[in-house]
């Protein structure tokens, strides 16, 4: 029998089948995709988030990112990160450094789904295999979670992603932020000629069509779309509790708010951490408690800000208030390292 049987082969399951190999646990990860996998998401990582792969000792190469800045038309507003950098990386390529490390470290990877889960007082039983433990790492609308009753009604009205990636040199060494009526823009270096856009918005309207509300952005793309678009959505999601059972949930899995601050990566692979700690000592519980304490900054910020977007008459105070205050702008922009 294994110790860790991780469902979902992306960036949280991987961390946490590494975590698990690293403190002695025989991991498997079982994945229907084949590797790299690619998702829609702003691939700009944090400097947190860029620190915690390496202590995980993957090695990630990117193209550095040094701040954010916020634009809406003729206001602008931005911060360089203290220290140390960020990285914009594509996410097939994160996809492959974690996936490789975690082979290095001996951890089987199965082609497959998950599908129903059967537990017992002292293992769980899914994809044909049992085990001491399951994690739950399979997306923002986890089967898993679905399936063990975990998840909250879904609210109406929630936002959407979408992102395509073009082949022009980046214009900055920032992550930009445009902001518009309905939802922004996130334009993230990931070459030395290519660059992602990430739109979120509540409107359910084409990817082109959303550009249209970005004109001082549109001006800026001198090369032609370099990848087909890519969705997600809606993207809030609701959890009841992270632990049931034998089974814990992390990732996107784990509940959802917004891809707003960017913070993802740094929280799944801390919250995968987290959730390794408490099984390898036997105690799934107290993993609740620690998710909320790490997730904490990141869901009052995010909350914070997607109340000020949710009326256009209040985001469009976002940015010019920012500009004004930049010390608040700053002190946020340190916060998410």
């Amino acid at each position: 029998m294994i110790d860790v049987l991780v469902a979902g082969g992306g960036p949280a399951g991987l961390a946490a089948a590494i975590h698990a190999a690293l403190v002695g646990l025989e991991a498997v990860v079982v994945e229907p995709r084949t590797a790299p996998v690619d998702k829609a998401c702003g691939e700009g990582v944090m400097p947190g988030g860029v620190a915690a792969l390496r202590a995980l000792g993957v090695e990630v190469t990117g193209r550095e990112l040094r701040g954010i800045r916020y634009v809406d038309g003729t206001s602008r507003a931005e911060a360089s990160f203290r220290g140390r950098g960020g990285l914009g990386i594509r996410r097939t390529t994160l996809h492959s450094a974690l996936h490789q490390r975690a082979l290095s470290l001996g951890v089987r990877m199965l082609p497959g789904k998950v599908g129903e889960v059967h537990q017992s007082a002292d293992t769980v039983t899914a994809a044909g295999i049992t085990a001491r433990w399951l994690v739950a790492a399979d997306g923002l609308h986890s089967p898993v979670r679905r399936g063990l009753g975990l998840e909250l009604p879904a609210r109406p009205h929630g936002r959407y992603g979408l992102r395509r990636h073009y082949r022009t040199e980046p214009w900055s060494d920032f992550v930009e932020v445009h902001w518009a009526r309905h939802g922004e823009a996130y334009v993230t270096p990931v070459g030395d000629d290519l660059v992602g856009i990430a739109v979120l918005s509540r409107s359910r309207r084409g990817y082109d069509d959303h550009l249209t509300g970005f004109p001082a952005l549109t001006a800026s793309l001198r090369g032609p779309a370099a990848s087909a678009v890519r969705g997600a959505g809606p993207l809030l999601q609701r959890v009841r509790r992270r632990v049931a059972g034998r089974v814990v949930l992390v990732g996107d899995a784990a509940g959802y708010v917004d891809a707003l601050t960017g913070e993802g990566i740094a929280l799944a692979v801390a919250t995968a951490g987290a959730a390794v700690r408490c099984l390898a000592a036997g105690r799934p519980a107290p993993y609740e408690g620690a998710w909320l304490q790490l997730t904490r900054r990141h869901r009052l910020l995010t909350g914070a800000l997607l109340a000020a977007s949710r009326r256009p008459s209040t985001a469009r105070l976002i940015v010019p208030a920012a500009s004004r205050m930049p010390a608040v702008f700053s002190a946020a922009v340190h916060a998410l390292q």
